[in-house]
């Protein structure tokens, strides 16, 4: 079983607006996707999210704000399978469902883009808010809870700080003393090589991963 195919794209939002020129004055609450879908973003419909969505926008945003080495930005796309790669490591016999919990723990940045931790710290509670309320819809539509359990989310942070850690000296010019003490000692058992990917292709490693990770989501 493969990841849900784009189902046809209905031919108006769920609920919101038009843009700020609309006649009640309002702005415009949702974006189009290249699917046709348009995501409400203030009240996120599970059916209006497609993986080619996700995996498009994901490949097409990057980490540390693009300030890191290579040809090409290191996208959140790769960032997610890496920490979906180390959570089976924390945890062997992890079973798929969790671990494309793990490869989705950052999907709702495909229409929102990477914050910066700093940033998000300043705009506060409501952002994160805003950013779990998408979460949660997007694990509806992929057969997840809307709510982790604890055990599972408290797995997946470790393994996204221990994926910063290596993104930071690998990739962002972090020494090794400034890795420690924002995230954590060295991960033990791990080196992982990151090479930053054209958006194309880190795309593709995001669909196929899910796709392997699906039939028993």
């Amino acid at each position: 079983m493969d990841c849900p195919q784009q189902s046809p794209a209905r031919p108006g939002p769920r609920t919101g607006t038009t843009k700020a020129a609309a006649p009640n004055g309002e702005p415009r609450a949702w974006q189009r996707m290249l699917s046709g879908r348009r995501l409400n973003l203030l009240d996120p419909s599970p059916m209006d999210i497609e993986i080619e969505d996700i995996a498009h926008g994901l490949a097409r945003v990057a980490r540390w704000n693009g300030q890191t080495r290579g040809d090409h930005a290191f996208s959140v796309a790769q960032h997610c399978l890496l920490v979906e790669h180390i959570a089976l490591h924390l945890k062997p016999g992890l079973p798929p469902r969790w671990r494309l919990a793990a490869l989705l723990h950052d999907a709702p940045e495909y229409v929102v883009g990477d914050l910066i931790s700093p940033f998000k710290a300043a705009l506060g509670l409501d952002y994160k808010q805003f950013e779990n309320r998408l979460l949660s819809a997007i694990h509806q539509r992929f057969g997840l809870p809307a709510e982790l359990p604890e055990t599972i989310r408290g797995l997946i942070k470790k393994a996204d700080r221990q994926a910063a850690y290596w993104e930071a000296v690998s990739l962002a010019g972090f020494t090794l003393e400034e890795a420690a003490r924002y995230f954590g000692p060295v991960p033990r058992g791990q080196d992982p090589r990151l090479e930053p990917q054209a958006p194309p292709e880190a795309a593709r490693a995001f669909r196929a991963r899910c796709a392997a990770l699906m039939p028993e989501a």
